[in-house]
């Protein structure tokens, strides 16, 4: 169930139920979306080998027996080369002052680098409590898992963080991870529906499906370079025996004219997969049948322009 909107919502629960707010916080493509969909179990943030997929602070809702935890994914932060990368890591790191506690993803099939040891510092800068995730940990082989710990414990040297490790893709460790979240979030109540995955808008995960696959099936040039306008949802009444669809008319916005090429493709067969995956995750979305329209459009450096951003709702924070 995702909602097209936040609704208050409290509901009484168990005594010692715990629930509360959890940023994850790394650097780019350590697997912050992956852990998002795998503790979840439904596909709420995209995914992409493509480094910087994240753009917005999508939040998602598990809730255990125990407790209620909203996952706030953030982009990772990186060294911006443009407004709309200063915009990104900015949001990710004012997250930091707006949850209970902070999830620290790293990278631990590769050695730490000076990405990691800028986010430990402001990481310290903080009172929140921090616990350190060493993903993918199921790369490394067995032989370098000692020399790997040594590296990340010299790392965290100056701090007492707990260190977990696990595996985004496959699950390995996540129940221990959920369960170690869990105890040092407060004691409160149920904030969300049972049922509830996410509290973010339809429109905007929309959005973010038809820019994963245009991650997923263009080249080098063109990922960093796309954004999505969802122009208009409408409901079609159904005809005859059929039933109803949902009507979405999006526009992908590039920043030149080799971009729009190869996102359109030979007679359009680009665009056409790419709107044929996206439809496909929007009807798992929405639970059914969807008639999507794309367009494309070239609008240059709109990265830099502050207006155009604003509209497609990155926002400086």
């Amino acid at each position: 169930m995702v909602e097209s909107s936040f609704r208050s919502f409290t509901s009484s629960a168990p005594e010692g139920f715990r629930s509360g707010f959890v940023a994850l916080i790394g650097r780019p493509n350590v697997g912050k979306s992956t852990l998002v969909n795998q503790l979840i179990g439904d596909k709420i943030a995209i995914t992409s080998p493509v480094a910087q997929t994240t753009r917005n602070r999508l939040r998602a809702i598990l809730t255990t027996d125990e407790a209620q935890l909203i996952l706030v994914d953030t982009p990772g932060i990186h060294k911006p080369h443009h407004l709309l990368g200063e915009r990104l890591v900015r949001s990710a790191r004012s997250a930091i002052g707006e949850v209970d506690q902070v999830l620290l993803l790293l990278e631990g099939n590769e050695a730490p680098g000076r990405g990691d040891a800028f986010i430990v510092q402001l990481l310290r800068q903080q009172s929140l409590p921090v616990q350190v995730l060493l993903n993918k940990w199921d790369l490394v082989p067995l032989e370098q898992k000692d020399a790997a710990d040594a590296a990340y414990r010299e790392l965290l040297a100056d701090t007492d963080w707990p260190v977990h490790r696990c595996s985004a893709l496959s699950g390995d460790g996540c129940p221990e991870l959920v369960k170690a979240i869990s105890s040092l979030m407060p004691e409160g109540p149920q904030l969300y529906p049972s049922d509830m995955v996410s509290d973010q808008p339809e429109r905007l995960l929309m959005g973010e499906l038809i820019r994963e696959q245009v991650l997923l099936n263009t080249r080098e040039e063109v990922p960093h370079s796309v954004a999505v306008s969802i122009d208009r949802i409408e409901e079609m009444p159904s005809k005859g025996k059929g039933s109803g669809r949902t009507a979405v008319l999006a526009t992908v916005l590039v920043e030149r004219k080799s971009q729009k090429g190869i996102l359109i493709g030979k007679g359009g067969a680009m665009l056409k997969t790419i709107g044929q995956g996206a439809r496909l995750q929007m009807q798992t979305l929405i639970d059914g049948p969807v008639y999507l329209e794309l367009f494309v459009k070239v609008v240059p450096d709109w990265r830099s322009k502050p207006a155009r951003l604003a509209e497609l709702g990155y926002v400086g924070d």
